[in-house]
């Protein structure tokens, strides 16, 4: 292929961007980090450059992070031990205080990604502005210690950074009403966050390249799922694991109105340009019943 052919497909992919570019000006976008993106700097360099151009190009990304493997590998060092009851980590007072310590690190270090390509970011946790309150987790009526369930989300500090033309950069972490400190999953997080500012997107990227009809048969990806499908998955008991939570919150998403819900595989080399702004897409997108078809 010749160096000119080459400049050809460039352009052809730029034109084929501008439809989406265009839908998408000024609206927000909410990306839930984590996975093994988190962990390989090379992909975190790709997502990092992904959100800035989101930015860039006019829309309104917001990250929200995890640091679940980072935060595990703190609690070995100082020899305490990791327990985790249904894929949540029991959290005691010590534990709490490691876990805030370890998402702030991440949190100032995704800030300082964005800043060094040249876009403002600022790094906050739920505490900040009382943005995430929280009651108590149960789990099957047992508890688990130091970890929230989302009670509300006051959106008035994530507004002004947006209209102050900032990157929101936010770690799953939440005050309750008496102002204890308490761990989330980031998950339920970047749910709740897009659910309340009305997002047009959430994302969620993963170490899974979308939804499967079958598990065990990678050519059965499903590129876009409607509420409806979506239940039916679950109910046929199809969709287990880590990806079960993951739907459920697609599906809440999408019931308040967030207009649609991407999984995505974060170990993809600009998987979120790829899925958002191609009319193939690379992952499963959740609708509703008769709404708009992005990659038709």
């Amino acid at each position: 292929m010749s160096n000119m052919d080459q400049i050809f497909i460039k352009a052809e992919t730029l034109i084929e961007a501008l439809p989406y570019i265009q839908k998408f000006n000024n609206k927000k976008v909410v990306v839930k980090y984590g996975g093994s993106a988190m962990v390989d700097e090379e992909l975190q360099q790709n997502v990092i450059k992904d959100v800035v151009l989101l930015k860039l190009i006019g829309m309104h990304p917001i990250i929200v992070h995890g640091g679940g493997k980072e935060i595990s590998s703190w609690l070995s060092k100082v020899g305490k031990e990791t327990k985790f009851v249904e894929g949540l980590r029991v959290t005691d007072q010590d534990t709490m205080e490691i876990v805030e310590m370890v998402l702030n690190k991440i949190n100032k270090e995704l800030v300082q990604m964005i800043e060094q390509l040249g876009v403002s970011a600022i790094g906050i946790n739920g505490k900040d502005g009382t943005t995430l309150q929280v009651d108590k987790k149960l789990v099957n009526g047992r508890e688990i210690g130091y970890v929230g369930e989302i009670k509300s989300v006051n959106t008035k500090l994530i507004d002004t950074l947006i209209e102050n033309d900032f990157i929101p950069v936010i770690a799953p972490i939440g005050l309750d009403e008496n102002y204890e400190t308490y761990n989330i999953n980031g998950d339920d997080v970047a749910c709740g966050i897009a659910t309340s500012i009305g997002a047009e997107k959430l994302v969620f990227l993963t170490d899974m390249e979308g939804v499967y009809k079958n598990p065990e048969d990678k050519n059965t990806l499903v590129s876009l799922l409607t509420l409806e499908e979506g239940k039916e998955l679950i109910d046929t008991g199809f969709i287990g694991g880590g990806m079960l939570p993951k739907l459920k919150n697609c599906i809440d998403a999408v019931n308040h109105g967030v207009t649609r819900v991407h999984i995505l595989d974060g170990r993809k080399e600009h998987c979120l340009l790829l899925e958002f702004f191609t009319n193939q897409g690379i992952g499963t997108a959740i609708i509703r019943e008769g709404g708009l078809l992005e990659h038709e």
